[in-house]
């Protein structure tokens, strides 16, 4: 879930008018160009939509909502969408997913499950400064696994940030540690990160396909990503031990103790995880459509929890859920599927074949770099959607699982490029400034950033590479994207 730091309230009316200029004129030229590249009216106004979906999150951090509903609004006027298509399109079951996994999230705040990884955490043996911050980053990166990214900063966070204050540290180095860590987490399951679902939904993968080929790849690359961070700040962290010595001569305790009943809260994670990870043998057994019991079960959950803390329940809905995010997520989703229901997104295909050509050796690289690149910019939510229906066509010609690995890589890696790649990245920078009053430069963090996530997409190129040859032909799902395609041509 990726983002700019942009808030569109804080823009002078002189901003708001020149940066709304540039966005509708941008979108119209492409829009009214559109036939001069050899669009149809409805392609143009798809390609003209989705580029000001873009521009708006760029530009426009709190007013993306708006600009997705008047989007549609424009997409259904020129038929370039009917209503049908809008809700095939909006990847409900993903939406629903996400809701489900919220409201978990929330119960497991209230039964203090996080707490008590902390406190975990804390009670490490002999701890030292680079133990102690090694522990810290996998635990946010495997939280991040298991519920999602933002959830595990925020706690994170908050741990590091007690630590520091008992240590007199500055916490920024450890934050950012941290972050950098959790965004490669991420990748390791489909509940890490939007992008993970949505590409699993996509893509026909299963719980077992993550585990099988992308958590191999996530736990290299958060090895590169510890090694290099802990090296980057090695002073810091000499500096901590020096700190936590003295303290801990002095016979005092890092963070206080709390009695809390974790109990209950792993036993919910546990049965959540459990069946989403047999999800597939048992949608076989029940003879269910692929991925039904997956993007249900997180609801099921959520049920449970509300049953039995009914008193919590309209809390949980209302104020775990962010409704904002998921419903920029939905029309954004639609939008995208307008570009293949149009046929935008098969030219695309087309011209990225006769550009790059259908080695896989070619194909990976381009694919985990350009998104990388773009999502450390831009919602990386944004380029998925839009990539996700090029991949498509391109399983018509070439082997495509590994592509969407490299589409989920590059989507996840490249949110720790700038301090404006990721959610994660806002929300802890944001309780950083709130809480020690500290401002992290858009260079600081560009530095080591940077370094870190083209390491750990190195790392995943050369195993896509070599993993490859041995990932299945995906042939039913290349036969039903092509079914697809044709009953949807270019321009109807």
């Amino acid at each position: 879930m990726h983002g700019s730091d942009d808030h569109g309230g804080e823009l002078s009316l002189k901003q708001l008018i020149g940066r709304m200029a540039l966005l509708l004129g941008i979108s119209l030229s492409v829009g009214f160009g559109g036939a001069a590249m050899g669009l149809t009216r409805q392609q143009s106004a798809a390609t003209s939509v989705f580029l000001a979906i873009i521009l708006g999150t760029l530009f426009f951090w709190n007013f993306r909502l708006a600009i997705a509903f008047l989007g549609i609004g424009v997409l259904i006027f020129t038929k370039s969408l009917d209503i049908d298509h809008f809700v095939k399109e909006a990847s409900l079951p993903v939406i629903l997913f996400l809701v489900g996994m919220m409201i978990i999230v929330g119960a497991l705040r209230d039964l203090g499950f996080f707490t008590w990884i902390v406190q975990s955490i804390m009670s490490i043996p002999r701890i030292t400064g680079r133990k102690f911050i090694a522990v810290t980053a996998v635990a946010s990166a495997l939280l991040a696994c298991a519920v999602d990214e933002v959830t595990s900063i925020i706690f994170i966070s908050t741990l590091v940030f007690q630590v520091c204050n008992r240590l007199k540290l500055n916490p920024a180095p450890y934050i950012i540690i941290c972050v950098l860590c959790t965004n490669i987490g991420s990748a390791g399951t489909m509940m890490g990160n939007p992008v993970g679902i949505y590409i699993g939904t996509k893509a026909h993968l299963t719980f077992s396909d993550f585990i099988q080929w992308a958590f191999p790849v996530m736990v290299l690359a958060l090895g590169s990503c510890v090694a290099v961070t802990m090296w980057w700040y090695r002073k810091e962290l000499d500096e901590f031990d020096v700190r936590l010595k003295d303290r801990m001569d002095r016979d005092l305790s890092l963070v206080p103790k709390v009695k809390v009943p974790y109990g209950k809260g792993l036993t919910v994670l546990l049965l959540t995880l459990i069946f989403i990870a047999l999800h597939h043998t048992l949608e076989e057994a029940l003879q269910l459509d692929p991925n039904s019991i997956l993007l249900v079960a997180p609801l099921a959950c959520a049920g449970i929890i509300m049953i039995f803390k009914r008193d919590r329940a309209r809390h949980y809905v209302e104020a775990e859920v962010d409704w904002w995010t998921l419903l920029f997520f939905m029309l954004l989703f639609a939008i995208a599927g307008t570009l293949a229901y149009t046929g935008v997104t098969k030219l695309m295909a087309d011209r990225f074949t006769s550009t790059f050509g259908t080695d896989l050796n070619i194909l990976i690289p381009v694919i985990m770099a350009t998104t990388a690149i773009g999502s450390a910019f831009v919602d990386n939510v944004i380029f998925v959607a839009a990539f996700a229906p090029v991949i498509e066509s391109l399983g018509e010609s070439v082997k495509v699982m590994p592509l969407w690995w490299a589409l989920l890589f590059g989507a996840c890696f490249g949110g720790n490029i700038t301090l404006i790649g990721s959610t994660a990245n806002i929300v802890a920078l944001g309780m950083l400034e709130k809480n020690f009053k500290m401002h992290v430069s858009f260079f600081q963090w560009l530095k080591i950033g940077a370094l870190s996530a083209l390491i750990a997409c190195f790392i995943a190129w050369g195993m896509l590479t070599v993993l490859s040859p041995w990932m299945p032909e995906n042939t039913e799902r290349n036969i039903s994207a092509a079914v697809e395609a044709e009953a949807h041509p270019a321009g109807h």
